[in-house]
């Protein structure tokens, strides 16, 4: 059994047994939001793939934990672009959960860096006490003028909207890597969306095992064998595109030369939106078939297959949508022209 499959079954069990446990007993009880921050700092020293297994786990629970954006993107932002001061000043905090923080990239918002002072607006971020932006070439940490929170549709997934009027602004470093980061959240998001496609295709295959009709399971019947098997194959398939994103964050960071690091991050990019586009899509399916596999059942409030629909609807939207990361594909496919 490889770190990767442990980390995912001591995930699983904690969720089962401590399903409202606080972000704070999470980080500390397992560890998981210093994952990819160094030992140096307080964190594990993992790698993506790590944090894919931690990430697939926590979307199979639905879980509400800031893990995206505060322990894989944020972490992230600091690691590639944060100078010496604000990783010992904002690493161990994140490390131990003592503090979360969120990511604005390029195009979340009207953004503008001038005099060291933030101004504009994000219409939605993830939730996060520490505001890390990349504007003007670098990444800035800011507090937010105004804050507000939305009701959303999936409650597990809070989104705040940010506004800063000339809210003063801390370089923390160059704001060179912000794609990169870009690429490890979605590889995580995937990750995510594959776990939440896994449990929705175990919840619709005992149903379909103990739901009887015409004297027989509905899983006998070839309608249903069918949809569970193309189920099936669109999880196997997304959990292999969510590994290969990771795996690719994770040789684009580890590359020395010039060369081959500019080459691992087009192989990076590459990985990624297929992962944001093959995964999410997956998600929605699953969550769908799930709800039909049901019948009346799978629409009602009291039953969990509406808020993995609703999860699977949100996180479409999250870093890009589908048809965002197909776009992004289209010149590696057809060329430039």
């Amino acid at each position: 059994m490889t770190l990767s499959d442990e980390l995912g079954a001591v995930v699983r069990a904690y969720l089962a047994d401590r399903p409202d446990a606080t972000w704070q007993a999470f980080a500390r009880d397992v560890g998981a939001a210093g994952l990819l921050v160094p030992e140096r700092y307080g964190g594990a020293g993992c790698g993506p793939q790590e944090t894919a297994a931690v990430a697939e786990e926590l979307g199979r629970a639905l879980s509400p934990h800031p893990f995206l954006q505060s322990a894989v993107m944020a972490v992230g932002a600091l690691m590639a672009d944060g100078d010496d001061r604000a990783r010992a000043r904002l690493l161990p905090e994140l490390a131990s959960g003592a503090a979360t923080a969120t990511v604005v990239l390029p195009g979340d918002g009207d953004l503008l860096l001038a005099d060291d002072r933030l101004s504009g607006a994000v219409p939605y971020a993830l939730e996060g006490e520490v505001v890390l932006a990349y504007a003007g070439g670098h990444l800035v940490e800011a507090v937010p003028t105004r804050r507000a929170a939305y009701p959303t549709m999936d409650e597990t997934r809070p989104l705040v909207s940010l506004v800063f009027d000339r809210a003063p602004a801390r370089r923390l470093g160059p704001g060179t890597s912000w794609a990169r980061v870009r690429d490890l959240g979605i590889a995580a998001l995937a990750a995510e969306q594959t776990g939440g496609a896994a449990r929705c295709l175990e919840m619709a295959t005992e149903y379909a095992r103990s739901r009887r009709q015409f004297g027989r399971p509905i899983g006998s019947f070839q309608a249903i064998k069918h949809k569970l098997a193309d189920v099936l194959l669109l999880v196997e398939s997304a959990r292999s595109a969510a590994r290969a994103a990771a795996q690719s964050t994770a040789e684009s960071a580890a590359e020395p030369s010039a060369q081959s690091a500019t080459q691992s991050a087009t192989q990076s990019d590459v990985f990624a939106a297929v992962a944001g586009s093959y995964c999410a899509e997956a998600f929605l399916t699953a969550a769908g078939e799930n709800i039909q596999v049901h019948g009346g059942i799978g629409v009602t409030w009291e039953h969990p297959a509406h808020r993995y629909l609703k999860r699977a609807a949100s996180d479409a939207q999250l870093l890009c949508p589908p048809q965002a990361h197909r776009a992004r594909l289209a010149p590696h496919v057809f060329g430039q022209a």
